[in-house]
């Protein structure tokens, strides 16, 4: 019989096995699209360099995405994001080194578009052959980590039935420790709650437990150190789950400040590779799109002009990333008026200041398409939380607890609140509300995955809306 955590003894050696399918996956794929593109199975000399390049960049693009980290505790969902994310910066980066040395005219974009495709796909497989065979061995008992928890309060419970609903991770849960029992259940959630033992080290050797979870509450400090005290001369795997479901987190994740392992509770997803990636993804897009969309630019600029007196374009100051005041362009869709300093109406429906040709554009978001010149001068994000006016900013900053939260990113044309169906007048603080937690969803979920899905269903509902007007 194998024993217990044997892929655990031999994770370094699978680490770098699972490396080297990766390249061997991609290999396979670039001569597959060969075939299917030029019907022949005799790979072409530049274009195996060309393959070649791509499988020895594959494992350091994927290591910048967590892709070789361990798998225990970890969802197939997040394993097909992280590897989407990883294949869309490395089709960046060979179509970019491919135009850098120019050689791009010698491959066939086909073929390109092609192994991509089929190597995304493969990988999948690959994955999800590695964890149904973890599956596999962890239901067995072949790769189980007995756990124990300390602590049968709310946050232990919690974090407990989280753990049972992905028994694939390998991580059984045997007993809960607790010091005070008597006013508890002795069995939640199929788990048996006892007393903790006085010497807690000998029953952690007699029932063969692998690793203790030591889930008490912050002010606890003095009961986790009189643990960690006993279990001096054990060499069991010790974890503390953070008390910290009460708080207000944002893109929460630790980090390593000079030595000292810091709680980062609000934090820019935007940090290293993220934000390269996004600002490749904003200008890539941007410049296409304003290339595709100038005949349109141009006509919508005549029409404005011909319609009705005043400028072409409304420029306001708005909030950008940061806080930071950036000011954005719209075409303009109402006569020209004049507000009290420091004061926004927001539209109506049947606003009389919209003209009839601003109803057209505001109805089909047209009028936000100058923004794209936003996103090439760095200011905006083609996705993100939409920017308000600096007026709105003021009276709602006061009223919804996070509202300036939704800053920690770059400002969008688009985001996940609008393709939502959240647009339009917030003539109610229920509308801004909604609107902030979608737009802090995105904040927290954020990928390229994600962008890419907000992109199309913008295309696909977020043109004409109801709300918008």
């Amino acid at each position: 019989m194998l024993p217990r955590g044997l892929l655990k003894e031999y994770s370094h050696t699978i680490s770098l096995l699972i490396r080297g399918v990766d390249m061997l996956t991609l290999f396979a794929a670039g001569w597959l699209a060969y075939l299917v593109k030029f019907n022949t199975e005799t790979v072409s000399s530049i274009y195996l360099v060309a393959i070649l390049t791509g499988v020895l960049v594959t494992p350091l693009v994927f290591s910048f995405f967590d892709i070789y980290d361990s798998v225990r505790g970890k969802g197939l969902g997040s394993h097909v994001v992280a590897l989407g994310q990883a294949m869309g910066v490395m089709s960046l980066l060979l179509a970019g080194l491919a135009s850098f040395t120019k050689s791009g005219e010698a491959y066939s974009r086909t073929w390109f578009a092609i192994w991509m495709l089929i190597a995304f796909a493969l990988l999948i497989i690959v994955r999800c052959g590695l964890l149904f065979f973890l599956h596999f061995m962890r239901t067995r008992g072949l790769n189980e980590r007995r756990v124990v928890i300390v602590g049968a309060d709310d946050l232990g419970i919690k974090f407990a039935k989280t753990v049972q609903q992905a028994l694939w991770t390998g991580f059984r849960i045997v007993t809960f420790l607790d010091d005070h029992t008597e006013h508890k259940e002795k069995i939640i959630h199929s788990i048996p709650v006892i007393q903790t033992p006085d010497n807690l080290g000998d029953y952690l050797t007699e029932a063969g437990i692998d690793e203790i979870w030591l889930a008490l509450p912050l002010r606890d400090e003095r009961r986790v150190k009189e643990i960690l005290f006993e279990l001096r001369h054990y060499t069991i795997t010790t974890r503390f789950v953070l008390d910290i479901f009460g708080l207000d987190l944002l893109n929460h994740s630790l980090t390593d400040i000079a030595g000292f392992p810091v709680l980062n509770i609000r934090a820019t997803p935007m940090m290293g590779l993220n934000r390269v990636v996004k600002a490749v993804e904003d200008r890539v897009l941007a410049f296409f799109i304003l290339i595709f969309i100038t005949p349109l630019l141009l006509l919508i600029a005549i029409c404005i002009k011909w319609s009705s007196k005043g400028p072409i374009f409304f420029k306001q100051d708005r909030l950008g990333w940061d806080g930071r005041i950036i000011q954005i362009y719209k075409f303009r869709t109402m006569i020209q008026h004049n507000e009290e300093l420091g004061s926004l109406t927001q539209a109506t429906i049947n606003d009389k200041r919209v003209t009839k040709l601003g109803k057209f554009l505001r109805k089909t978001s047209l009028d936000e398409l100058p923004q794209f010149l936003n996103v090439l001068q760095g200011r905006m994000s083609i996705v993100g939380p939409r920017p308000h006016a600096l007026a709105h900013n003021e009276m709602y900053k006061d009223m919804i607890y996070t509202y300036m939260q939704r800053h920690r990113v770059k400002p969008g044309i688009t985001g996940w609140a609008q393709v939502n169906g959240w647009r339009g007048e917030t003539d109610t603080l229920i509308k801004m509300q909604k609107r902030v937690e979608y737009d802090l969803y995105y904040i927290n979920n954020w990928s390229l995955t994600l962008d890419i899905k907000i992109i199309l269903l913008t295309f696909l509902r977020g043109f004409t809306n109801r709300n918008a007007y």
